[in-house]
């Protein structure tokens, strides 16, 4: 199957691409899709190495025969010429906050246990699961440069920070678990996903998916190393760091997310960031 252009490049009617930001060292781009492709698309090519942020909706990533959910609990990692294939499995498509630097600030970032041992720069995973603070800090990068509120010089040092962090010891690494077990939770990701509002119960999710209540709680953890009921707090919370911006309405935004009360959402979400949803919006304004 014959590759196309990464998006980035050169963005069609499914991709709308904004540049952000554009240093020497860094650059941030804002990418909306449309999620038309339900199947896989034709095999498309980064043209350089890049992290991915997804913040909003899911997508299927596949490198051959290796598959990634892309939420907004992950980070992935676009290798320069590696081809690959993207599908959505729910409609209302996606949007991600797309950072770049330059291969010889990578690699001084970069720890050794996620390159590969080749001349080429290549991360030797599609995607690491990043914490609570490293999707504040994209959402924080994206609003302020979206609001044009951050100076350049400090825009390029918040976007090291977040690629730091992504890529450091706070984040998890791979679990070891077998393709099935890895096949079982990724159903369980696009499943949360798909609505986030749900008060899910773990029977619901096990009919959905198949298998007991009992194993998928075992077998989520060991492959997220979190449980999963906090994955999908994660979920819930990062659609609140985009929304929270342009929502007056904190109450209803917690209702909309399905938080039981104000106070509940408001607890959850500081646990998480540090900072009330008041004065997150407050800083992202």
């Amino acid at each position: 199957m014959p590759s196309r252009p990464n998006p980035l490049d050169t963005p069609t009617s499914e991709f709308t691409v904004q540049r952000l930001l554009d240093s020497g060292t860094v650059s941030v781009r804002h990418v909306d899709c449309r999620g038309t492709c339900r199947h896989r698309s034709a095999e498309e090519c980064a043209s350089h190495t890049h992290f991915v942020f997804p913040y909003r909706g899911v997508y299927l990533r596949h490198v051959g025969g290796d598959l990634a959910v892309a939420d907004a609990n992950h980070v992935l990692f676009f290798n320069e010429g590696q081809g690959y294939q993207v599908s959505h499995p729910l409609a209302g498509g996606d949007a991600s906050l797309v950072v770049s630097v330059a291969e010889s600030t990578l690699r001084e970032l970069a720890p050794k246990n996620l390159v590969c041992e080749t001349a080429a720069f290549t991360f030797n995973q599609q995607h690491l699961r990043i914490d609570a603070r490293a999707q504040a800090l994209v959402m924080l990068l994206k609003h302020s440069l979206h609001h044009g509120t951050i100076e350049p010089l400090e825009a390029e040092g918040l976007s090291l920070t977040l690629v730091s962090r992504a890529i450091g010891p706070r984040t998890s690494r791979a679990s070891g678990a077998t393709k099935a077990r890895r096949r079982l939770v990724d159903r369980a990701k696009v499943l949360l996903a798909g609505d986030l509002s749900r008060r899910w119960t773990l029977a619901e999710i096990a009919k959905e998916i198949g298998g007991s209540a009992v194993y998928l709680t075992q077998v989520f953890q060991q492959v997220e190393g979190l449980p999963l009921y906090r994955y999908h707090l994660r979920l819930r919370l990062a659609r609140a760091l985009d929304l929270i911006a342009r929502r007056e309405d904190l109450s209803g935004l917690a209702h909309d997310l399905g938080f039981s009360s104000h106070s509940h959402f408001s607890a959850a979400f500081k646990q998480a960031y540090g900072v009330t949803p008041a004065e997150f919006r407050t800083q992202s304004r």
